[in-house]
């Protein structure tokens, strides 16, 4: 992909107080932009944020809010959340402000610009109600504004001057002194206000960059610190009813990333990392993108609160260590759209499946790699992903749709990168290790290149894979220009052979809802009904109950079902463990059918993926290698 520049705009110009003649470049580099967000002026839902850049002698300048942001892979439009937008001069007088776009205002008169002042809806609530349009921020890179908890995802609040994005920003954040916060940068100052019922806290970032690397949370948090190895961790949560704590959390999270320290072995790593996790109330007015967000030193985490300790143990080192491994790639080994990214006109690299497959593999691998499971749960993972992608466009090239991700048909088949890219990451370690002799694999390969490039150095990104070729085997470099450029799809069962593996048929362990996969559920838009479809007579725990397809699913524990609760509820549902106690209601036809009982293991029928009885000695070497190298 063509590189793309940030341009400087010649003729805008920030003077200071002092009187040291200076030049255009340098005035633009050192006069920080200062900022302020005051969590104590909610008004409406809505936080108050002030912009000070400085004295432009432009007579026109242009802000903006975020259309892209750094790790989506989606229009977030962030601009749609700002309101009352005023140019003040240095009278107190408003300027004429045009909005030119939907993240965008242009101010006339800029020569006597004093400050910019606003108001920020939050995300989380526009995600439930639709209130604003269809390209809503995922809640992980979005923004909450609840009395007691604050996700300040700052991109989201603080934009940029087309010029000025290298310039530093000062910020402050002013907040109830009862608040707990955490923040990926460092604070400068505190201060407390004379009636000690306030306090601000100051904060420098480097460049606008730096606004957008570092998230923060505020308010009423539950927060654990600890260390692992040279970084330090910190952990913040936020669970509205204290369902679940920091510090029962921090167990599974320094075990995980002690076990991710070891994997990753002499790659450097960062001193510090936060996490921040944010739970969500079980109700209707909860945000529904679940998942993480990465940057460089920290992840921002949204996940349902409901969770019981086991599935949200489970749910963090799944989400958790993924973003974690992020500090390989593209936070280490990046191209020049990553490294020069452009929030409102954006291009994409060809190598999602490098950045989100590779990552969402090393997540995998480590697991296995490290003890945390067996090799056959390893093996479920993998041969999910099989199933899972087989579900979308197998014959689509892998670099046409990251280069073209926005863009219809390819933004459909996004989901594949944690798939089928964690796939081609799984072939390729397996190919490297059969080439070696199980000496090298892809991690091996990923701290060659982190080596040559880092964080300050983008790679060409049309180049990639003859560099990867030249520093792997020529059979990497042909499974990529055949499988990952070009839209052959791959068959698996080539790799599987290599280290003494077959999918077979079998009995495979299920939850409540899926079989293998596939939702055993359907709705009914004209009834406001769900009802179990045709599956449901191959999920051994629904049919030993006796449920037959076409039951509409009236009621679970007590809660009326319907189409508006339905993610709600199905996620009770998944979140079901063996030996619970449940109560269900049916209604077949207008007859109530009522099911009390003590939940058993579900089980249908399935793929397997497993270890071959009569593999060769060789092919067991490989495996050991590829798993346990």
């Amino acid at each position: 992909m063509k590189q793309r520049l940030l341009t400087f705009i010649a003729g805008i110009l920030l003077v200071g107080c002092s009187t040291t003649k200076t030049t255009v470049n340098d005035l633009a580099t050192n006069t920080p932009i200062e900022t302020a967000i005051d969590l104590t002026q909610v008004k409406d839902d809505r936080v108050p944020v002030l912009i000070n850049p400085g004295r432009f002698l432009l007579d026109t300048v242009t802000y903006h809010l975020p259309r892209v942001v750094q790790g989506t892979y989606s229009i977030s439009d962030f601009g749609k959340y700002v309101v009352d937008f005023k140019a003040i001069d240095y009278q107190g007088n408003t300027l004429p402000v045009t909005k030119t776009d939907t993240n965008s205002w242009t101010i006339a008169n800029a020569k006597n610009l004093d400050k910019i002042e606003y108001y920020v809806n939050d995300t989380f609530d526009i995600e439930v109600s639709g209130g604003i349009g269809k390209d809503t921020p995922f809640s992980p890179s979005g923004t909450n504004i609840e009395p007691e908890d604050y996700v300040l995802n700052l991109h989201g609040f603080i934009g940029y001057f087309d010029s000025l994005k290298k310039n530093q920003y000062k910020l402050n954040i002013t907040s109830p002194a009862s608040f707990k916060h955490a923040s990926a940068l460092q604070s400068t100052a505190t201060t407390t206000s004379e009636d000690g019922s306030k306090v601000t806290t100051s904060y420098v970032a480097p460049r606008y960059f730096d606004i957008t690397d570092n998230p923060m949370m505020y308010g009423n948090l539950d927060i654990e610190e600890f260390q692992v190895g040279d970084i330090k961790i910190v952990l913040s949560v936020y669970s509205p009813t204290k369902m679940h704590s920091a510090k029962k959390i921090k167990e599974t999270m320094f075990k995980m990333m002690q076990a991710q320290k070891a994997f990753l072995g002499d790659i450097n790593s960062t001193p510090h990392y936060n996490i921040f996790l944010y739970l969500a109330r079980q109700d209707e007015n909860a945000p529904k993108g679940f998942g993480a967000l990465e940057h460089n030193t920290s992840t921002v985490v949204v996940l349902p609160e409901a969770m019981p300790d086991e599935d949200l143990a489970k749910s963090m080192v799944d989400v958790v260590s993924h973003e974690f491994f992020h500090i390989v790639t593209p936070l280490s080994v990046h191209s020049e759209d990553v490294h020069y990214f452009d929030y409102n006109k954006p291009t994409f690299s060809k190598h999602l499946w490098m950045y989100e497959g590779v990552t969402e593999y090393f997540a995998n691998l480590f697991q296995v790699n490290q003890g945390l499971i067996s090799e056959d749960e390893f093996y479920d993972k993998m041969l999910g992903k099989i199933q899972a992608a087989s579900t979308l466009d197998d014959t689509m090239s892998f670099t046409e749709m990251s280069e073209h991700i926005l863009e219809k048909p390819y933004a459909d088949n996004y989901l594949d990168v944690y798939e089928k890219g964690a796939l081609i990451g799984m072939c390729i370690d397996i190919l490297m290790r059969q080439e070696s002799n199980g000496h090298r694999g892809i991690l091996s390969l990923m701290k060659e290149l982190s080596l040559k490039y880092g964080k300050n150095k983008p790679f060409e990104d049309d180049k990639l894979i003859d560099e990867i070729t030249a520093m792997t085997y020529p059979s990497v470099g042909n499974f990529l220009r055949t499988h990952v450029v070009g839209t052959t799809p791959i068959n698996y069962n080539d790799f599987f052979e290599k280290v003494g593996l077959e999918i077979v048929d079998g009995k495979v362990k299920t939850n409540y809802l899926q079989n293998a996969g596939a939702l055993i559920f359907a709705g009914n838009r004209q009834k406001g009904t769900l009802y179990f479809n045709n599956l449901v007579t191959q999920n051994s725990f629904w049919k030993e109950q006796g449920v037959q397809p076409n039951d509409v699913l009236k009621e679970v524990e007590g809660t009326a079902v319907t189409l508006q609760n339905a993610n709600q509820v199905l996620g009770q549902l998944f979140a079901w463990h063996p030996g619970k106690e449940i109560e269900v209601k049916l209604d077949r036809n207008g007859e109530e059918i009522l099911i009390k009982t003590t939940l058993t293991q579900a089980y249908t029928l399935g793929k397997k993926l497993q270890a071959k009885e009569n593999a060769t000695e060789a092919q067991k070497k490989l495996r050991e290698a590829w798993l346990k190298g």
